[in-house]
């Protein structure tokens, strides 16, 4: 048994895709699947305007601003690799569900816009990925549309973030007149044609070098000038500085044509890692052969109505995972059942029978269990818990018609437990009262859109005017309710106590005056603290 698991982790790569909103993350990881031939036409995973298909984008504001709100999953076998793609929301108010999907993968592509190079959003998303030492693949996008020089871009991603860039391939043509790439380690040269709509895959023409040089004429000339430059500076792949998180490898290419997609998934095959040992919260590392463990890192309801309940999708970390088993929650020491467990396509489901260490399994219905909960199948062992960001919006909720007032506590609870919002609450303000702690303002019009359409319980949102939270102590909480525009709260996830404030000035005012109080920092959106 520990020989097939071993073997069965050796072959799945679980990545995700991380970049600033609009640098065309959605319409990779739709090219991604393409390429794979998981999906016939692009559109068919998100449910893009003008294409067909199925849609994970599955609430109507999805749609209508054209953005990914929550995270998804996507399963796809490639040249032999089981790749686990877990799609992330890119918008900064939805930074904490992309941590909590870093949190699940082994590896990671940075998408860059040719145009914009690293954004404030990639950047936040980088340092979760250096401080959790997930190695990097850079995908530079948009290569069809005008842009700026390769080599002013590379020089960017070594000197802003420290990323040595290793260029696997080379465009030929500048930003907005693409003619195709030419792979360094082959020296062959690959001319792209595109397809209506970029709907199919483009049509990829192999077109030998002296013929291309004729043909290409001074773009070829300036490509050819550009590689010799990377060989003279020893701009080369170094696996173990990879590895380490301090050498990218870098491909350039157009998602919506379809352009150099293909190279970038032989990469992720050839050269992201595959699930090792993970550490428990003790620091000991778990290799993937011992027996079944794994950590929730995502729960959600309503993708789907035609499945009315409600998932948590479980990364595996160790051992084989057989439908069936029954497995303990390590945070209540109670069994759970696993006979309808699935695996997951964008919000298309099917059972699943057996999972492996890298493979996401989904959990329908499992009670009491939460983001960050590890599940185990012998022996106990718990993950290091996935911590919550600092909110810094916060508004009271209350339920439009009293008569829905269970439907209201339901669905609060519900949007607690997924994660789409911190659910504070206090004796002063009483239960039918809860204050909702956000990192962004857009988490807000989530808990409205579906506090009507999936629970029937209309809310009512008033703003408090506090803008940061500290973690607090029962010794301390007293003496930090009684000053002035400080509110002390207890977080119904977990049972901490969070004191919120109308601004940093205030607690640096109140850790100088009554430094023996507890003031805990939590962690930054989108940033280790």
């Amino acid at each position: 048994m520990s020989g097939e698991v071993r073997a069965e982790a050796a072959r799945r790569r679980t990545f995700a895709v991380i970049s600033h909103p609009d640098a065309g993350k959605s319409t990779l990881t739709e090219a991604l699947a393409l390429h794979a031939a998981a999906i016939e036409r692009a559109g068919a995973v998100h449910g893009k305007a003008g294409r067909r298909g199925v849609t994970s984008d599955w609430m109507d504001m999805e749609r209508s601003r054209g953005i990914s709100i929550t995270s998804s999953v996507l399963r796809f076998e490639y040249g032999g690799a089981l790749l686990n793609l877990l799609d992330t929301p890119g918008h900064a108010d939805f930074s904490e569900d992309t941590y909590r999907v870093l949190a699940a993968v082994d590896g990671a592509i940075m998408l860059l816009d040719s145009a914009k190079g690293l954004e404030a959003q990639t950047l936040k998303l980088f340092d979760v990925c250096r401080h959790r030492k997930i190695p990097v693949i850079t995908f530079v996008n948009k290569w069809d549309r005008p842009g700026r020089e390769p080599l002013e871009l590379l020089d960017e991603v070594e000197q802003r973030i420290g990323l040595r860039p290793a260029p696997l391939n080379w465009p030929v043509g500048v930003a907005g007149d693409f003619r195709g790439l030419i792979d360094r380690d082959a020296g062959s040269y690959v001319r792209f044609r595109r397809t209506p709509g970029g709907a199919t895959r483009a049509v990829a023409e192999p077109v030998p070098a002296d013929r291309a040089a004729a043909e290409e004429g001074d773009a070829w000339t300036t490509a050819a000038e550009e590689l010799a430059l990377l060989d003279e500076i020893g701009a080369t792949l170094d696996m173990d500085a990879f590895a380490a998180g301090t050498c990218t490898p870098v491909l350039f290419g157009a998602a919506l044509p379809n352009f150099g997609v293909e190279a970038l998934l032989d990469t992720v095959r050839r050269l992201a890692p595959a699930p090792g040992p993970r550490a428990d919260e003790r620091g000991v590392d778990r290799p993937v052969e011992a027996p079944f463990a794994g950590q929730v890192f995502k729960v959600q309801a309503g993708m789907d109505r035609a499945h009315r309940d409600r998932l948590a999708f479980v990364r595996v970390c160790s051992g084989r995972f057989e439908r069936g088993m029954t497995l303990t929650h390590a945070a209540t020491g109670r069994p759970l059942t696993t006979k309808h467990a699935q695996t997951v396509f964008g919000r298309d489901r099917s059972t699943v029978d057996a999972a492996y260490p890298g493979d996401v399994i989904g959990l329908p219905n499992a009670a009491g269990v939460k983001v960050g909960d590890t599940l185990y199948a012998k022996g106990p062992v718990v993950f290091p818990p996935i911590p919550a960001f600092a909110p810094e919006h916060f508004m009271v909720a209350r339920v439009d018609d009293n008569g829905r007032a269970k439907q209201f506590r339901r669905g609060i609870d519900q949007l607690d437990n997924e994660g789409v919002v911190q659910v504070l609450r206090s004796d002063l303000r009483g239960d039918g009262a809860p204050v909702l702690a956000a990192v962004g303002p857009l988490q807000f019009e989530v808990v409205t859109a579906r506090m009507a359409d999936e629970f029937g319980a209309p809310v009512n949102l008033t703003r408090l005017d506090y803008t940061t939270a500290r973690l607090t102590d029962k010794e301390s909480a007293p003496a930090l309710a009684a000053q002035r525009g400080v509110e002390v709260f207890t977080r119904d996830l977990d049972g901490a106590l969070v004191a919120v404030f109308p601004d940093k000035w205030r607690i640096r005012a109140i850790e100088r005056d009554k430094p023996d109080l507890t003031l805990i920092p939590m962690l930054a959106a989108g940033l280790p603290d």
